[in-house]
């Protein structure tokens, strides 16, 4: 992994690739694995089910310069049974989804920083698409960290997720919170192929060996919600619940409310927020 920005055909190549491989033959009454020398379905079977030549497949797997058309993006979808979130991510790496015209956000929408404000005493942030932090409240400053100590690079959901020091124990099921942010990075990573921030922060983490293979397995999920048990080094052990909302207006921001999903952790938030205040 480098700084470069992304090379959608070697990206679209490896991705055919690790999805036609993870597919079970069995699932589609093809001949079991055991009469088989590599995993998942041959070339030859993704082609008849996307109704296209072998000849294509092979280029696509080999990075020779093809990009497909809508119309065969959604017939190798089908074929190779994508979930939603990869579905997308093939259509973004073959650069047919429509393209926002909104500018990447680097600072806060005033109105929606005021927002965050208001929603006190729910803990909520602003971040941009590569997870920057624009705009937060008191009460998710106590939950996490104090952001204004942080210089405005550490200032990213993902670096503190997997990278600061304290923040990234705080989460008691890790591996899944990890595997969740890095399939979230390589969404992000495909909508934003010439943002060399976003490149740069990924290079970053991919220089950690774990972070660095789990990235190899080229996992895509965005999660518009759901649900964290965190251990609190002053509240201890909170389940929470978050929600993601994308302003119409500010569709590069995305704002993340947090709340309790229990009664005692919502009786912990609320002394840790006390104490803050």
């Amino acid at each position: 992994m480098t700084t470069s920005t992304v090379d959608t055909t070697q990206e679209l190549a490896a991705f055919l690739r690790t999805r036609r491989e993870r597919l079970d033959p069995d699932a589609f009454g093809l001949p079991s694995r055991r009469s088989r020398r590599t995993p998942g379905l041959r070339r030859e079977e993704v082609a008849e089910l996307a109704g296209v030549s072998i000849d294509y497949i092979v280029r696509l797997e080999q990075a020779r310069g093809l990009r497909p058309s809508a119309d065969v993006v959604e017939a190798l979808a089908r074929a190779l049974r994508l979930a939603p979130d990869e579905r997308a991510y093939l259509f973004d790496l073959a650069r047919q989804r429509p393209r926002n015209a909104d500018e990447l956000a680097t600072t806060a929408a005033p109105p929606l920083a005021r927002l965050v404000a208001d929603l006190s005493p729910l803990p909520a942030m602003l971040m941009n698409h590569r997870y920057d932090i624009l705009a937060w409240n008191d009460e998710m400053a106590r939950l996490l960290v104090d952001f204004d100590t942080l210089p405005p690079s550490q200032r990213n959901s993902m670096w503190l997720c997997l990278k600061h020091p304290e923040i990234r124990e705080f989460y008691a099921d890790r591996e899944r919170v990890v595997r969740e942010g890095i399939a979230h990075l390589r969404a992000a990573w495909a909508a934003h192929p010439d943002d060399q921030a976003l490149t740069g922060l990924i290079a970053e983490f991919t220089a950690d060996e774990e972070i660095a293979r789990l990235w190899a397995e080229r996992d895509v999920k965005v999660n518009g919600r759901g649900r964290k048990v965190m251990r609190h080094p002053e509240a201890g052990v909170l389940e929470l619940h978050y929600e993601v909302l994308t302003p119409l207006q500010d569709s590069d921001q995305r704002l993340v409310i947090y709340r309790a999903l229990a009664e005692e952790s919502r009786s912990a938030l609320d002394r840790l927020f006390t104490t803050g205040r």
